[in-house]
């Protein structure tokens, strides 16, 4: 599978876990590509850290705004009823509880729930950002990532051995491989890519995985 249908995979996958109503809000890179998949008549409202809520699509190659992007510094557009505020009010809102879901992606998670999302070793960082914010404020975490680094460790770790952006709350992890819910010292496979094994899966899994009596594969997108 090419990169590019492993990352659409992901996006897919997690898209199905929005509900009509849900205030949504998409962390930088690989999580973005979650909103081309909402599933017809769910309707969300994507909220961003840096300040607006009701996100539309990016805007027509020659129409961006250089002064509406999201937290990435992406272009974007707004939907009619959409907002503009300043940070404190947009943090009130994460902190509030007010965002149903986040999405972000992840250097390793484990299987108590810890997030390492922001510290590069070796590499000069801005700091966690509102990674920190979201996933204690939001009602539901979801990790978007990759299951392993690019020399084939595995992402999803017994501990977590980078700095943690947050403890004990990410909910659901979808990688590559398949789709994780977090149990308290495991991980237990919910769903898995039809391309890979069970067996494939575990060795490529250093956090304890517990195999659901319900197991299905994933769904491919066209």
């Amino acid at each position: 599978m090419a990169d590019r249908d492993r990352r659409n995979l992901i996006a897919y996958r997690i898209a199905q876990e929005l509900k009509d109503g849900d205030v949504v809000n998409l962390g930088i890179g690989l999580p973005t590509l979650v909103c081309a998949f909402i599933p017809p008549g769910i309707d969300i409202t994507l909220q961003s850290e840096n300040g607006f809520i009701g996100l539309g699509p990016p805007p027509a190659k020659g129409e961006e705004d250089p002064e509406i992007v999201n937290a990435g510094g992406q272009p974007v557009t707004i939907l009619p009823g959409g907002a503009f505020f300043d940070s404190a009010e947009s943090f009130a809102i994460i902190r509030g509880g007010h965002v149903d879901v986040t999405v972000l992606g992840a250097l390793e998670v484990d299987a108590y729930g810890n997030l390492a999302s922001w510290m590069v070793p070796g590499k000069m960082v801005p700091g966690m950002g509102g990674a920190m914010d979201l996933v204690v404020g939001a009602k539901k975490v979801i990790v978007a990532t990759l299951h392993t680094t690019r020399t084939g460790e595995s992402k999803l770790r017994r501990e977590c051995q980078l700095p943690l952006t947050a403890a004990n709350q990410v909910d659901l992890v979808v990688t590559d491989m398949g789709v994780f819910q977090v149990n308290n010292g495991s991980m237990i496979l919910l769903e898995k890519n039809p391309e890979f094994s069970v067996e494939q899966i575990i060795a490529a899994t250093e956090a304890p995985l517990e195999i659901s009596t319900q197991l299905k594969d994933m769904e491919i997108p066209a």
